[in-house]
């Protein structure tokens, strides 16, 4: 079985991206971080040991953009985050996937690495954010996905990984580093002022 390795990217369209960043940089800087952010963490989280898979929105980016090469481009669909994020555990080929998104600056290869390290001996594992929420969420789907996988949760929120873990009572969940994603001004000053 392979490991699937899901990146989540917006077409990088002025004023449809970071939105809420945007609100606090202005729309030109939140467009330059997003384009940035999406080449650099392609280029750094390639790896042989992974399938790359970029999902993207909206659909009709598949073929409308032109996206870095070595990642499989597929659509996010419809729906909640939830739904969206839920979408890939079910049409990917076997094997545990791993779904973060493209606004998280410090992430390297050995974070993914370790999230599927401990997919080995867990069903879930997470990339828990300062803010409260997640910036990676890894899904053994053997034997089967988690049938309440994101039930309740409310997203955006400083409660977004405590919920998405009571969606997850009784199943083995592990955890690889905390980092920062990159919501607003304030996120974007301390992750790059922070040495």
């Amino acid at each position: 079985m392979d490991r699937h390795l899901v990146l989540f990217a917006r077409q990088p369209r002025l004023g449809r991206v970071k939105t809420r960043l945007a609100r606090d940089v202005g729309a030109v800087a939140a467009w330059a971080f997003h384009r940035r952010m999406v080449s650099e963490v392609t280029r750094t989280l390639r790896d042989p040991r992974w399938r790359c898979w970029l999902a993207v929105t909206p659909d009709p980016a598949v073929r409308a953009h032109p996206w870095p090469r070595g990642w499989a481009v597929i659509a996010q669909g419809g729906g909640d985050l939830g739904a969206r994020m839920a979408r890939p555990l079910d049409r990917l080929p076997p094997g545990p996937v791993v779904v973060i998104g493209s606004d998280v600056p410090r992430i390297t290869r050995a974070h993914i690495a370790d999230a599927f390290r401990l997919l080995g001996d867990h069903d879930a594992v997470f990339g828990p954010a300062e803010d409260g929420g997640f910036w990676l969420v890894g899904i053994r789907r053997r034997p089967r996905v988690p049938p309440r996988l994101y039930a309740g949760v409310r997203w955006s929120r400083p409660d977004t990984l405590a919920d998405a873990l009571r969606g997850l009572d009784g199943h083995r969940v592990g955890f690889v580093a905390t980092l920062s994603d990159v919501d607003e001004g304030a996120d974007l000053r301390a992750v790059f002022l922070r040495p």
